[in-house]
């Protein structure tokens, strides 16, 4: 089982359409996230990342993939959780995996005994993996490779399921990630206590529990205009509760 389980992640990660959430959406969270910070944050912030803002340094956990030195982050971006069983009772990749990463990298920031170099790596790592949490299908089923293997014709091209959710909805709007991020920003005060009063085990759950609307698709699996129309509301909040998450968790971190 082990054996499968290594053999399905690099895969996962080898196969087409594994951009989580594509750069857009990962600068939209960083940049959404920014503006939850407190001013003790803000400032750990500008000293561990310097003059890059947590926008731009989202994507670096998916840069760094060629370079063999991070080979042990690649299992970290994704999670199996199979349909009516809870994470406690799945079978853990030896590797890790996107829950045990986030719980991890939040307690070694905590911990304050981290090189300078250590604290950047983990801090940009824990913006983009709270990003890949909130994507639906980064919590997968542990039976199609988070949807990479579900082909689809996305408005009249070749595709499939994981690409569109990643990065085809939000590359249709052809808005920059900073028109995306101002065009969603607006959660009220409510939302926002509600949303950073919650944890990784929950986040997760609602991946899960949005996979239904996710696999609504026509027989043919030809999508376009109206399955965006019927989900990319869901493309939104899940970008505007990883934002506004992701400054909830630095803020009890720094």
């Amino acid at each position: 089982m082990k054996l499968l389980l290594l053999i399905l992640s690099f895969l996962l990660f080898t196969g087409a359409g594994d951009k989580k959430w594509g750069k857009n959406g990962h600068r939209v969270v960083g940049d959404i996230a920014a503006d939850y910070l407190d001013d003790e944050t803000r400032d750990a912030i500008d000293r561990v990342l310097g003059p890059e803002s947590m926008a731009i340094a989202s994507t670096w956990m998916d840069e760094i993939k060629s370079d063999s030195t991070y080979d042990y982050t690649h299992d970290w971006h994704w999670v199996t959780i199979p349909d009516g069983m809870p994470y406690a009772e799945t079978e853990k990749n030896p590797n890790g995996d996107l829950i045990k990463a986030i719980r991890d990298i939040t307690a070694d920031l905590k911990s304050g005994n981290l090189s300078t170099q250590e604290e950047a790596n983990k801090l940009k790592m824990l913006i983009h993996l709270i990003g890949d949490i909130h994507m639906p299908l980064h919590v997968g089923t542990g039976e199609d490779r988070g949807g990479n293997d579900v082909r689809v014709e996305w408005f009249w091209d070749s595709s499939n399921l994981h690409r569109v959710w990643d990065s085809g909805m939000i590359d249709e709007t052809q808005l920059s990630y900073t028109e995306l991020s101002r065009s969603i920003n607006h959660p009220t005060n409510e939302q926002i206590v509600n949303w950073q009063n919650s944890g990784v085990l929950h986040w997760a759950r609602e991946s899960m529990d949005l996979r239904e609307e996710v696999y609504d698709l026509p027989k043919d699996k030809s999508i376009n205009y109206e399955y965006m129309y019927r989900k990319y509301d869901i493309v939104e909040k899940r970008l505007l509760q990883a934002g506004v998450r992701l400054a909830g968790v630095l803020n009890e971190i720094y």
